[in-house]
């Protein structure tokens, strides 16, 4: 098994590249985070071509088309990659900051300070700007990152992580900030994920059966969410012009991600109205709805849906719908099917407004907002390293403050405990 002897190479180098970090000052992490969003976006052209290996072995393979979507790099993308690092460069630097600092009655002065987490491992599939926002917020935030991409993605990978060495090369630091593993065999990740006290935090970023496979099997903390089945409410009080357009983006804009919409639920009181306009809308953009007896009545083309539709993760132009009788009864529906991820409301009722925020217990809740806004960037974190539907210290897009623990500076003037 050379590639255990190589990961095991790896891990000793990350963690010697961790015991150093956190030292370099805010300054030096914007110029180098600067170096390589200009390195990226003149490698445009090369990274389409290694890319396109990609895709060609993709197509092949019977990857599916929301797959497909998320590995595709082309010149936009790629300029949105090299954006979301300026955006990581400009963000204040989390390290070293002084959450809270007090002097005891005996005199000893504490201070809360911020630290790097260490070395984190990063599990995903398919997504090469993933490999590009994890290795800029590790290395905004002073950790160390192990990038484990899916097997589909890895000429793009080895690309984009080859850009990161060469910047960091430059200034001076260890190429090990930023980790590759290589080798596609499944029994790697089952290795990595018994290093405790080597790597301090495991992300997985994917499908349902990736992220529980990484639960399963790890000694290491992990942040997570399984499934992204999000919902968008249309209240009674709703306005219906803005209701359609959150319904629209909220499912077409990219249905593929985790955050796009996959049940809708309408207030009885307005789904004569509301339905045939969206229907239609949804019918042009090529999605297939499936409704329950009231929804196919207002739209008869629509598919019937099935009760296990109802808290199912699409990720395609499929959209489950039903008809609510009131708030109440789309907050059950929510709680019953949801994965707290993101929910949203549609209302110009304030009260009706207040009610969902506070009883729907997702880690985005929307209100007048399509579910597509949760995330990292769109929340001015610069770009995300995940999302995590636990709560625990990170909860929802999981940006720099995500990947930073903290430590108290205890001083005192020969103090004992007596």
């Amino acid at each position: 098994m050379n590639w255990k002897r190589e990961l095991e190479k790896m891990l000793v180098s990350a963690r010697q590249a961790a015991s150093h970090a956190g030292q370099e000052p805010p300054a030096f992490k914007k110029k180098l985070l600067w170096d390589i969003a200009s390195g990226i976006e003149k490698r445009t052209k090369w990274l389409v071509a290694e890319n396109r290996k990609d895709l060609i072995k993709a197509e092949t393979s019977g990857l599916s088309s929301a797959m497909i979507d998320r590995l595709t790099l082309n010149e936009k993308r790629i300029k949105a990659m090299a954006e979301g690092v300026l955006a990581v460069a400009r963000l204040k630097d989390p390290i070293g900051r002084v959450q809270a600092k007090w002097t005891r009655p005996n005199g000893l002065k504490l201070q809360k300070v911020t630290v790097p987490l260490g070395v984190i491992l990063m599990i995903y599939e398919s997504r090469p700007n993933v490999t590009v926002e994890c290795a800029a917020l590790c290395l905004k935030s002073s950790n160390v990152a192990i990038l484990r991409g899916g097997r589909e993605a890895m000429a793009s990978n080895r690309a984009l992580v080859s850009i990161f060495k060469k910047s960091l090369k430059q200034h001076g630091l260890s190429p090990f900030h930023v980790n590759l593993v290589s080798t596609t065999d499944y029994a790697a990740v089952d290795f990595l994920l018994k290093q405790g006290g080597k790597i301090d935090l495991v992300i997985p970023r994917g499908g349902e059966k990736l992220i529980r496979r990484v639960v399963e099997k790890s000694r290491i903390p992990v942040i997570k969410h399984y499934q992204g089945i999000c919902h968008v409410y249309v209240d009674k009080n709703a306005d219906l012009k803005k209701a359609v357009a959150i319904t629209l983006n909220a499912k077409l804009q990219r249905p593929g991600v985790c955050n796009a919409m996959e049940t809708l639920l309408v207030h009885q009181d307005i789904a004569g109205k509301f339905l045939p306009v969206v229907g239609d809308l949804l019918k042009q953009g090529g999605c297939e709805v499936r409704g329950d007896g009231v929804t196919c009545r207002i739209i008869p083309w629509a598919k019937r849906v099935k009760t296990s539709d109802y808290g199912h993760e699409f990720l395609e132009k499929i959209l489950a719908v039903r008809v609510v009788k009131d708030l109440e009864e789309a907050i059950r529906h929510i709680e019953a099917h949801g994965s707290r991820h993101t929910d949203a409301i549609v209302t110009e009722n304030k009260k009706a407004a207040k009610i969902f925020k506070i009883k729907v217990d997702s880690s985005s809740v929307m209100i007048n907002a399509s579910t597509r806004f949760s995330d990292g960037f769109e929340y001015g974190f610069g770009a995300e390293i995940g999302i995590s539907t636990d709560k625990i210290h990170a909860r929802g897009p999981m940006g720099l403050e995500g990947l930073t623990s903290y430590k108290y500076i205890v001083e005192g003037n020969g103090h004992i405990r007596s």
